[in-house]
């Protein structure tokens, strides 16, 4: 028995609502080449940046109304896994983005958000060291073949923002 590789349609969306939202990460899907750059100390006012590469894999689920990316993360102290499931809400309009990470393979709770003029962007309550935070995502400076996500924490409830990672992406396929 042999298994074909999935080969994804976006014409295969569900439901008929094309402007919804539905497809604001038809992008993504493909391979990609990430370049990360990561502080290396987050909100406590550093300045030193890592710097590593990263493969991505994403395809959609649920006819359209979700997908998931496969990610190879080369951190300099290790490569690891990790995966993004992203779903879509018709009612709300909104994506919730989770993450699962091979290092601690539990789902964290979810980013949601939506884009606007091309820019997504996602947000969610967590803790750092035991601090509450309030975490962001951005997606933008999307084309056909790159795209920039940045992830952001705020220890003060959104007034001020420490941009920690940033990936610039480049198609592969």
């Amino acid at each position: 028995m042999s298994i074909q590789p999935f080969s994804p349609d976006p014409t295969e969306a569900a439901g008929p609502a094309k402007g919804d939202g539905r497809h604001d990460f038809d992008f993504l899907y493909g391979r990609w080449r990430l370049a990360h750059r990561r502080l290396q100390r987050r909100l406590e006012n550093d300045t030193q940046w890592d710097h590593f590469a990263g493969l991505s894999e994403a395809r959609p689920l649920l006819g359209g109304l979700g997908n998931v990316d496969d990610n190879v993360i080369e951190l300099p102290s290790g490569t690891y896994r990790g995966s993004s499931l992203r779903r879509f809400d018709p009612d709300s309009r909104m994506w919730s983005i989770w993450w699962l990470d091979s290092r601690f393979p539990r789902l964290e709770p979810p980013v949601v958000g939506r884009f606007e003029d091309g820019v997504g962007s996602f947000f969610a309550d967590d803790t750092l060291r035991g601090r509450p935070i309030r975490v962001r995502f951005i997606w933008s400076e999307i084309t056909a073949n790159s795209a920039r996500w940045e992830q952001a924490f705020s220890p003060d409830g959104g007034k001020t923002w420490e941009v920690n990672w940033i990936n610039t992406l480049a198609r592969i396929t």
